[in-house]
């Protein structure tokens, strides 16, 4: 007969083999959840090019694993292949209300690949996937739903007035229905996609001139939870020229900065230029024509709004004032040499230069000279405008800086055109990306055609031969250059090492800290989920050091700025090309992106959007949001150095 310990260790071994048993099971679970969604990425990152990769898409858009079908999902839609519609349709009527977001947006996103000529099948077809959006949206209850469904009619890419005016009264009749902060949203963001084709097809009708500009204004006192609906109201009345005068004082007076702003881009007043946001200071400064005030604006607390009035003094050749305090900004040069110090003389000098040529012509010899690139290259479109071909040819031959010699060929061209060419013969020899595709463009047409091609066709050939993906562009000039057809400029590249298991295991929600010298520290949230390849490309990089040493070189106030370039150019960052990751989460203030010039074209370059931009959604990837550090993001300057980058898992 057995003890009472001998049955207690019987049931304990029992137990724990049962245990082991559910552990194996739940492990083995999640291996195979795993390996399903890694294999969804790797075939969305081969862009599904065999029968093999279209079938594990299209499992995974029936997986009973909520993630795992919405990742597949979105891939059909980023495929942008309007033939994977009907896979995507069925997952409307999901019962979970991501999955049926997730499927409205990813059926606009297929529909992408009806742009440009269409045949009547496909416009038939066209009209079937507007059907079946509009059809969900008369019993959709989710608001995030009907406000997903409202921003792809908004966006499918019509091409007659007859769809546009159907898409235009679905969202109105979906406006009369709107309870919510979120349907507005939905509405307003399918009205501001609208706006695009609207410009070419048809204008918009009365009544929906009149709700937009009903959106345009804070709700029974609401200024907080509908900024981003008056703000996309804006954009949009604004794009048709739709601002009455009503409107654009509500929006003057809003609670909003970014609402302020649009008023300021509506009808510019000087009235701005008091208000606390540098953002609407800066519109005013853009836009008004009161010389006397830009003036006073060059002494601005915020450096953007103070360069921006350095700038616009351009116009004002005709005001003494200003004339003079362009000459004043350019006497005392001590701090140029500095890291941020340089940025109010090389725009004071452009700026004289249109308003004052012959005086700006005296003060340019400095700046041709300058131990920092940034001040040359300005002197080079200085230079530019008051037509001093010696200078850009100087430049243009001698700079050890390609930036500098990319700027003083794009003024050559325009100065001396084709007197030129030997400099730009010899231009196509440097190594930078940019200089060598604007010396290939300005080539084209040359009356040299046949004694330049030996230079071109080499040029051409060292680039293919060095297979990096990003040189995209200057092979096209030269081709351009050449009379060639551009197929004939594909380079062979190794593509990256694909994304693992650890790697999304690592990354699964991780953050991002950027240091930048002298100025501060923000920190980022990745999104891993909706944008793996990209973040694990981003991680890869930042922990190997990639970035650090490298600038912000693109600032556009009011809208973004962008860095992460060895060459400190849009033209070169990271060899290898990245695949584009768009999905729902929208370009608002704060939103990281990766830079392209071309569908799929990502070089690892980063930009971040100082305001909401809506025109870029759905067509540049959102692979993180500033958390925090935002203040950081606003002070920084052309130039500035990012030291490092820290991923936090």
């Amino acid at each position: 007969m057995k003890t009472t310990t001998e049955r207690t260790e019987r049931t304990a071994t029992l137990w724990f083999r049962g245990f082991c048993v559910f552990c194996g099971c739940v492990w083995l679970a999640t291996t195979v959840t795993a390996q399903t969604r890694l294999a969804i990425i790797q075939a969305e990152d081969r862009r599904a090019q065999t029968p093999a990769d279209l079938a594990i898409l299209r499992s995974g858009a029936h997986s009973d694993d909520a993630p795992i079908r919405r990742a597949a999902v979105r891939a059909l839609g980023r495929l942008e292949r309007p033939s994977l519609i009907p896979d995507i349709t069925s997952e409307l009527r999901h019962a979970l209300p991501e999955i049926r977001s997730e499927a409205a947006n990813a059926i606009a996103q297929a529909a992408q690949g009806w742009k440009g000529t269409r045949t009547p099948a496909d416009s038939r077809a066209l009209a079937s996937a507007a059907a079946a959006l509009t059809a969900r949206l008369k019993v959709e209850a989710e608001p995030d739903v009907r406000a997903a469904i409202c921003q792809s009619i908004g966006r499918l890419p019509y091409s007659t007035a007859d769809e546009l005016a159907q898409a235009e009264q679905t969202l109105l009749s979906a406006a009369e229905k709107a309870a919510s902060v979120v349907d507005r949203l939905g509405i307003a963001q399918g009205f501001e996609a609208l706006v695009r084709p609207a410009l070419r097809l048809r204008p918009l009708s009365d009544d929906s001139i009149a709700l937009l500009r009903r959106f345009a204004r804070a709700i029974n006192g609401d200024t907080a939870s509908g900024a981003r609906v008056r703000r996309l109201a804006m954009d949009a009345l604004i794009a048709v020229k739709g601002v009455d005068e009503d409107t654009r004082r509500a929006a003057a007076a809003d609670a909003d900065a970014q609402v302020r702003r649009d008023a300021m881009r509506a009808a510019p007043s000087a009235d701005g230029l008091a208000d606390p946001s540098p953002m609407v200071r800066l519109e005013a400064v853009r836009g008004i024509k009161d010389c006397g005030a830009i003036v006073d604006a060059t002494s601005d607390g915020d450096m953007h709004v103070a360069l921006m009035a350095l700038d616009r003094l351009a116009a004002c050749g005709q005001a003494a004032d200003a004339v003079a305090l362009l000459e004043r900004t350019l006497l005392d040069l001590s701090d140029v040499g500095r890291p941020r110090g340089w940025h109010r003389a090389a725009h004071a000098l452009v700026a004289l230069a249109s308003a004052a040529p012959d005086k700006a012509a005296g003060k340019l010899p400095p700046f041709v000279v300058s131990r920092v690139w940034q001040l040359r290259m300005y002197a080079a479109r200085a230079a530019a405008t008051i037509k001093d071909r010696a200078t850009l040819e100087k430049l243009a031959s001698t700079d050890d800086d390609d930036n500098v010699r990319e700027a003083a060929v794009e003024g050559l061209k325009a100065v001396a055109g084709h007197e030129a060419d030997a400099i730009y013969v010899a231009d196509l020899n440097r190594p930078g990306y940019q200089i060598v595709r604007a010396a290939a463009l300005a080539l084209v047409d040359s009356p040299r055609a046949e004694a330049n091609k030996p230079a071109l066709t080499e040029a051409l050939q060292r680039l293919v031969k060095e297979g990096h993906d990003n040189s995209h562009d200057a092979r096209a000039a030269i081709a351009k250059a050449l009379g060639s057809d551009t197929s004939q400029t594909r380079v062979r590249h190794v593509p990256d090492s694909g994304p693992t298991n650890e790697d999304l295991r690592r990354l699964a929600s991780p953050r991002a800290r950027i240091t930048i010298r002298d100025v501060g520290t923000f920190e980022l949230a990745l999104f891993t989920n909706e944008t793996p390849l990209t973040v694990i490309k981003f991680a890869r990089l930042a922990e190997s050091g990639y970035y650090n040493g490298l600038t912000f070189h693109r600032v556009v106030p009011n809208f973004v700025i962008q860095g992460g370039s060895p060459g400190a150019s849009e033209y070169i960052g990271e060899p290898t090309f990245m695949r584009d990751e768009v999905g729902l989460w929208p370009h608002v203030r704060g939103a990281v992106g990766i830079s392209t010039r071309g569908h799929d074209t990502g070089d690892a370059q980063i930009f971040v959007d100082l305001i909401d931009n809506p025109r870029l959604d759905h067509t540049y990837t959102v692979f993180a949001q500033v958390l925090n550090g935002i203040d950081v993001v606003d002070r920084i300057l052309e130039g500035d150095v990012i030291d490092k980058v820290e991923i936090i898992p």
